[in-house]
């Protein structure tokens, strides 16, 4: 059974209709009564879609985990609209007043101390927790119906493909979510820059905020652990050696393997194209720029993944800063490495 699935996008569509804007901001307040019964939302951001519950409603906080098989030991990400928002889950805000000046509303999670009275689950039982202000105005305007913190980690079943349209979250959740507001695909289409602010500023995810727009505002900014083990628990989402992987073996390949019918292939540019397609393989190509290649990624995944693969390919993308997010993407989700003499980069 598919869940009920509202359509929002007049919210983000300047040309809508006053008709199409009243259902959708109807749509609002229906997400928002639902999210204070306890009920679970997915909503868009800009980044990708999350599983939204009311971040202070610790049962509800137990229905994401349950619904995405999510260990209860990773912590989520509560969505607010501006940093005063965040003292409802967070102490000491104004230490990350610098970052979320410049860069909230958007693609930014900062890590702080736990509110005394947030639910300890929101943060996996640690003393921190994660906090954004997204950019997308369907979550802006369901955070301002509901008046408190959304927490909402990605629509999807835990290590599996993040989800950039309300389809893809049907796909991977169905009657798991009560109700999912469809506001068009995501923009960024990768999970948020996540920096933790709890002691010396690291960044610990790479996101569509580029280091090197952190260092403009803390110099000093330091980097990860990127990586932990699965049962260790951690200050942020999104560090799983394996995450983002579809069903199918997933291997990265810089040198083309030896193509065969029933594989498929994620490209970055069109050099191998044809040779793939030749040999009867499944290819998705992408823009050979970061932005564009991560506002693809998932739903080129996703499109792999429902083809019911033998086994899927993902080239390697060129190195460099700028590449840095969606390099951590395809390498946490083509869990099953190819070695090959090229090595794992583009140059």
């Amino acid at each position: 059974m598919s869940p009920r699935v509202l359509d929002v996008r007049a919210l983000v569509d300047p040309h809508a209709s006053a008709a199409a804007l009243a259902a959708a901001r109807a749509a609002i307040d229906e997400a928002s009564a639902l999210l204070r019964r306890g009920g679970l939302v997915a909503l868009p951001t800009e980044t990708v879609y999350g599983l939204g519950a009311h971040a202070l409603d610790e049962a509800a906080i137990a229905r994401i985990f349950a619904a995405k098989g999510r260990p209860a030991s990773h912590p989520l990400i509560a969505h607010v609209l501006h940093l005063d928002g965040a003292r409802a889950v967070a102490d000491d805000v104004e230490r990350a007043r610098v970052l979320t000046d410049a860069l909230w509303p958007g693609p930014l999670t900062v890590v702080l101390p736990r509110a005394l009275g947030a639910p300890a689950a929101l943060s996996g039982g640690l003393a921190t927790v994660a906090v954004r202000a997204p950019a997308h105005p369907v979550a802006r305007a369901l955070i301002a119906a509901l008046g408190a913190p959304i927490a909402a980690p990605s629509a999807n079943r835990y290590q599996h493909v993040s989800p950039t349209t309300a389809a893809h979250v049907v796909r991977s959740l169905g009657e798991a979510v009560d109700l999912v507001l469809d506001g068009g695909p995501s923009d960024s289409g990768i999970e948020s820059t996540v920096v933790d602010l709890t002691g010396a500023p690291r960044m610990l995810r790479p996101g569509p905020l580029s280091l090197a727009t952190l260092r403009a505002l803390l110099p000093g900014i330091g980097v990860g652990p990127s990586t932990v083990a699965h049962d260790e628990a951690r200050v942020s989402p999104g560090l799983d050696a394996r995450h983002y992987a579809p069903g199918a073996p997933t291997s990265l390949f810089s040198s083309p393997p030896p193509w065969r019918v029933g594989q498929g292939a994620l490209l970055c540019g069109d050099e191998h194209a044809v040779a793939a397609r030749s040999a009867g393989v499944h290819v998705v190509v992408l823009p050979s720029n970061p932005e564009g290649y991560a506002r693809g990624l998932y739903a080129a995944l996703h499109e792999l993944d429902a083809a019911a693969l033998s086994r899927i390919f993902v080239e390697s993308v060129p190195s460099g800063e700028r590449w840095d997010a969606v390099r951590d993407r395809v390498t946490r989700a083509a869990h099953v490495a190819l070695g090959t003499v090229g090595g794992a980069q583009k140059s």
